[in-house]
């Protein structure tokens, strides 16, 4: 392989950011490639300042560089200014480390965290001069892989992807470069054969070992079609986060990025149990990383980044075990220093103290955000967000009384069951925050963001179909009308680009089709709303014979085969079935650390119990269920009558 190098940095002039495509990061890594070595390129389908901060991209960036049998480079969606160059210029995709061609690689890996970069997907792979679909590669093509959480539906994107790892990769990519290893060693004999290998692998899901059979629009069966493709695929769960602790070297841009902080994994996974939330449901159980391992991690992060704000990461923050002591810690080695700030940037209201906003406060301070989710207690019942009132406004007042002047909220609409009151009263909560804050500053301000719900595979609400783009428009301009001259903003997300979410996140392989005109007809950088265009999207849907509202809008039924229901993300759908039942009877379940386990299948599966340092729950830890869990009591092992354990006991309480 040989560097572009001398004929990329002539283009660098003519387009808007160069220091995009440049590498040399403080952190990088830099890569020795032989010819015993697989080589992986890892590629964040969006741009640079979207793609760097990806923390997965990081982890296995940093996990495959330190094997001896791999190595691994980094790449991400150049902007079309450049893009048009390359193709001028007849250049291919390259690395940012070494600024290789793509198409050298080995293993070409894609992270996917939104649908919507499914055409960057295709874009990229076109540009590293591989064919778009896998049935047209050869041998001496690079194996496409990708994983994320956009994988655990992987079927939009199944002919144009190799392998696609389900769940956590930290482990899986190790296993797969001994096979492409092995591979390599044969000479890269048949690439049908090193894709069979991959399907052993467990979490590993290779689509075109399967093969899909419809009933009119429906799905009768999705079969493996050789012996080496299991008939579910299991996602992969890494047990002791202790064990890994990446990135040890994060990564600091060149550019202006989003998130650009140290950002510290605290804990992965949750067990609140949100109905509308995938990424709690497909990373459970919860892992904690050990306290003493998350200070060392921030001390050393900062001391090799120079950053001034340290985010501690996770999908709730502030249900960290220890985390008022962490906190505490870490503003105590920081106080006086006037250069760090200490962010929490996923936390629950319920779960957020006078006494975290207090040491949060002694560094420099950032905005705070909450995310209540819905306007009303019934819509927060059906969603299982179980924050009160009064917990968001006892939140907010513990945040402006510490000198706080800026919260954002956020909000869904269009999520089940929801009626104007619930919409209209997401104006009311944001009005309320606004004349909290106003109480101990004048300035104080609120804004409430807005976004349309779309429904996710493998999660309560997989059976609802989405409102209209017509819908969501009118539940907006509620909003707006609510909102007048009462100090609060109002940010919401495009309906229209919510609606073409729902076609890609709901899609079977058919789908496949359309993202693939929307690309030719030049649809890339759908995430970035100058770039988008609903009508694209219609367009391909009318040309492949495809109604969006089958897709999007339409009710599933329970008996339904899911385009996704041959990926295990360790939840029993019998367990989602019944959750779904309960959020239309506006039935919560309060979280199942400090209750008796619900049976949702995953520590079943896993064998894994969820790990936690102390038997307390979080402040708030009763979510509004009546039950006193302050010392973390467990509720009876007779509840109703029905063994603990079960899904009918789980049920039965919620119920109760």
């Amino acid at each position: 392989m040989t560097s572009l190098w001398t004929r990329i940095e002539p283009l660098l002039a003519r387009v808007e950011k160069p220091a995009r495509y440049i590498g040399m990061e403080r952190g990088a890594q830099s890569p020795v490639h032989s010819p015993g070595a697989v080589s992986w390129l890892l590629v964040y389908p969006d741009t640079y300042e979207v793609g760097l901060p990806n923390q997965g991209l990081q982890i296995l960036y940093e996990i495959l560089n330190e094997r001896d049998d791999a190595v691994a480079e980094r790449s991400y969606a150049p902007w079309l200014d450049l893009e048009a160059e390359l193709r001028q210029h007849r250049l291919p995709l390259f690395s940012v480390d070494t600024h290789r061609p793509a198409g050298d690689f080995d293993v070409l890996a894609f992270n996917l965290s939104a649908e919507l970069v499914y055409t960057n997907l295709l874009n990229c792979i076109d540009l590293a001069g591989v064919p778009v679909r896998a049935e047209q590669r050869r041998p001496e093509h690079p194996i496409v892989v990708a994983g994320g959480h956009c994988a655990f539906n992987p079927e939009p994107v199944a002919d144009f992807v190799d392998a696609f790892v389900i769940g956590d990769g930290e482990e899986a990519v190790g296993e797969m470069t001994e096979v492409v290893r092995a591979w390599k060693a044969s000479g890269r004999s048949t690439r049908d054969g090193v894709l069979r290998e991959l399907a052993t692998i467990p979490g590993v899901y290779v689509p075109s070992l399967y093969e899909v059979e419809y009933d009119g629009p429906f799905i009768r069966e999705v079969r493996a079609r050789v012996p080496e493709a299991p008939d579910r695929i299991d996602k992969r769960t890494v047990a002791d986060l202790a064990e890994w602790p990446y990135p040890k070297q994060q990564l600091v841009p060149l550019v202006e990025v989003v998130h650009d902080r140290l950002n510290v994994e605290i804990f992965r996974g949750c067990t609140r149990g949100c109905r509308f939330c995938q990424a709690g449901m497909i990373t459970r159980p919860v892992r904690e990383r050990p306290e003493d391992q998350v200070r060392t991690m921030v001390q050393d992060g900062l001391r090799r980044t120079g950053y001034e704000e340290v985010a501690l990461t996770s999908l709730s923050s502030a249900d960290f075990s220890g985390i008022d002591g962490l906190v505490a810690d870490l503003v105590n080695e920081q106080e006086g220093t006037g250069c760090v700030s200490l962010s929490l940037p996923s936390l629950r209201v319920d779960a957020f103290t006078v006494g975290i906003a207090s040491e949060i406060q002694r560094v420099r301070r950032t905005g705070l955000t909450f995310a209540p989710e819905g306007g009303t207690w019934r819509i927060r019942q059906v969603l299982n967000k179980l924050i009160t009132e009064e917990d968001l406004y006892a939140a907010v007042d513990g945040a402006y009384s510490q000198g706080w002047r800026r919260v954002k909220l956020y909000f869904l609409v269009g999520v089940p069951t929801e009626m104007d009151d619930d919409t209209r009263g997401i104006a009311d909560l944001a009005r309320n925050v606004v004349a909290i804050g106003r109480q101990y500053d004048k300035r104080a301000s609120c804004t409430a963001s807005v976004g349309g719900f779309v429904p996710k595979a493998h999660t309560p609400f997989q059976w609802f179909g989405q409102n209209s783009v017509a819908e969501l428009h009118r539940k907006v301009g509620l909003l707006r009308d609510g909102l007048k001259k009462s100090g609060a903003q109002l940010r919401w997300h495009d309906p229209e680009a919510t609606f073409a979410e729902g076609i890609v996140s709901r899609g079977d392989r058919r789908i496949g089709r359309v993202i693939e005109r929307v690309w030719r007809a030049g649809g890339t950088f759908q995430e970035w709303s100058e770039h988008f265009e609903l009508g694209r999207w219609h367009e391909a849907m009318a040309a492949e014979g495809l109604d969006p509202d089958w897709y999007v809008t339409r009710h599933r039924t329970e008996d339904e085969i899911l385009p996704w229901d041959h990926i295990s993300a360790g939840l029993h759908r019998d367990f989602l079935w019944q959750d779904w039942k309960a959020a239309l009877r506006e039935h919560g379940l309060p979280d199942c650390r400090w209750t008796p386990c619900y049976d949702c299948g995953v520590c079943t599966d896993y064998a894994l119990e969820h790990v936690v340092a102390s038997p307390v729950p979080p402040a708030g830890g009763s979510q509004g269920t009546g039950q006193d869990l302050s010392r973390g009591e467990r509720v009876p092992v007779e509840f109703l009558g029905v063994r603990e354990g079960t899904r009918e006991g789980a049920f039965a309480r919620a119920r109760h």
